[in-house]
């Protein structure tokens, strides 16, 4: 990515005014990671954010709902963090009522399709994402919920 559109991007999607709206929708879940013993500093390692909406025709699952973020700060992978938020997603999107979790991923971000490999999911097809000026295909990936884990 392009550091303008990269730059350009985050300074869009990252407002204050639009995270606080985010927060307060009512059929979104904002899951916070963090760390207990960060007296002195910010205690956020992590987050991810359960939105509503209709699924694109490709997740042909049950009841969906869409992970539309699941981010760690770098210093902390590798340390249980990602999987602890995980699932959290899954309980949560389980007490929603949802029977099938969805996401996109970048196709060029392998380390997060390895994550969510892990987790179940499977690509179900394909989208379009705009970053700037650069149109990137994001992979679609659904899973059940199941039973509690």
């Amino acid at each position: 990515n392009s550091p303008a559109d990269m730059a350009a991007f985050l300074a869009a999607t990252y407002t204050p005014a639009r995270q606080a709206a985010e927060i307060a929708d009512p059929g979104a879940v904002v899951l916070l990671a963090e760390d207990a013993d960060a007296p002195g500093h910010d205690p956020l390692v992590g987050y991810a954010y359960l939105g509503t909406g209709p699924a694109p025709a490709a997740v042909a699952g049950p009841a969906p709902v869409e992970l539309r973020r699941l981010y760690v700060d770098r210093r902390w992978h590798g340390r249980g963090v990602a999987h602890a938020l995980m699932a959290a997603c899954l309980d949560a999107a389980r007490a929603r009522g949802a029977e099938t979790l969805w996401l996109g991923v970048w196709e060029r971000n392998p380390r997060a399709a390895a994550f969510y490999a892990k987790w179940g999911f499977a690509r179900v097809g394909e989208h379009t994402f705009r970053l700037g000026g650069d149109a990137q295909t994001d992979w679609l990936l659904a899973r059940p919920v199941g039973a509690a884990q």
